[in-house]
């Protein structure tokens, strides 16, 4: 049965600090994501379908990677991780990360006070925003089309989770790790998603692009 493709999107606005400015790519990210669609070009790795997220980051990264005939999901957008930045700020004390270092070490407790519902006044519940993306991954379960998926990292981490069994410590511990215009291939077996490849950057390997490898 056909294959389903994640990409995370290219490198993105990394000095904002609120939702808005982040969301458009840096000139690295729109860089990463022609080479991404360059080396699939190369490959001859072809697509049924192709579907983005609503955000800026999302349709820049599919356009830079040459992807046509999109459509667009906003279930397939990111969590808004700075309200909830602020919300457990109110709730702890805990300051709103303001570089890359501070945020590794934020991610995992935002994320586990986000599950454990102890956030209030942000735009969407832990739940919500797992139940629609899972909704995604069923919807092309039952297909048997090629299907690649542009979006954000929060969302893949929560795709991977979910396959892996994997619970909020290990699941923030993928998503600090997975990078700016990397795909991931997951298969359809026995009625079930298998993980099949996680953070490929092939097209960021000659040692020339070494500069791209990058996370935020």
């Amino acid at each position: 049965m056909g294959e389903i493709m994640l990409v995370r999107h290219g490198q993105a606005n990394t000095g904002a600090t609120d939702e808005a400015s982040y969301d458009k790519l840096s000139s690295l990210g729109h860089t990463q994501s022609k080479w991404l669609g360059d080396y699939l070009h190369d490959h001859d790795m072809k697509f049924d379908r192709v579907v983005s997220g609503t955000l800026r980051r999302h349709k820049e990264t599919r356009s830079g990677m040459g992807l046509t005939a999109c459509a667009e999901d906003d279930r397939l957008n990111e969590m808004q991780y700075f309200p909830m930045a602020e919300a457990l700020e109110r709730r702890t004390g805990r300051p709103v990360p303001t570089d890359p270092v501070s945020f590794a070490t934020h991610v995992p407790i935002t994320m586990q006070a986000w599950k454990d519902d102890e956030l209030s006044d942000i735009p969407e519940t832990y739940t919500s925003f797992e139940n629609r993306i899972w909704d995604v991954m069923q919807e092309a379960l039952i297909s048997d089309q090629r299907i690649v998926y542009v979006t954000s990292g929060g969302v893949i981490s929560v795709v991977m989770a979910r396959i892996l069994g994997l619970e909020v410590p290990a699941m923030a511990s993928i998503l600090l790790q997975i990078r700016n215009s990397s795909y991931h291939r997951i298969s359809r077996h026995n009625g079930q998603l298998h993980l099949h490849q996680f953070n490929a950057t092939p097209h960021l390997a000659h040692p020339e692009r070494a500069h791209a490898l990058t996370f935020v």
